[in-house]
């Protein structure tokens, strides 16, 4: 099930780039560059939220940082 989801998700990264990229203009390097980062990056975190889906997210994290600040304030 969670092989078909990744292919699914890649197949999807692939239309998303094979529409996207030529209408990037050539002179436009670090656009690209900078088109390829984020669209890897975002391809990794759903390849790594589809296999683990029950890892923390960010909103968890600023709770544990600040729940000393808020037992502080609370007395």
């Amino acid at each position: 099930m969670k092989v078909g989801f990744m292919l699914g998700t890649l197949v999807l990264v692939a239309l998303m780039f094979l529409h996207e990229w030529p209408r990037i203009r050539q002179a436009k390097k670090k656009e690209k560059v900078v088109f390829l980062v984020l669209l890897s990056l975002g391809t990794i975190l759903a390849m790594v939220l589809i296999w683990k889906p029950d890892l923390p997210g960010p909103t968890q994290m600023i709770d544990h940082m600040y729940e000393p600040l808020g037992r502080m304030l609370e007395k």
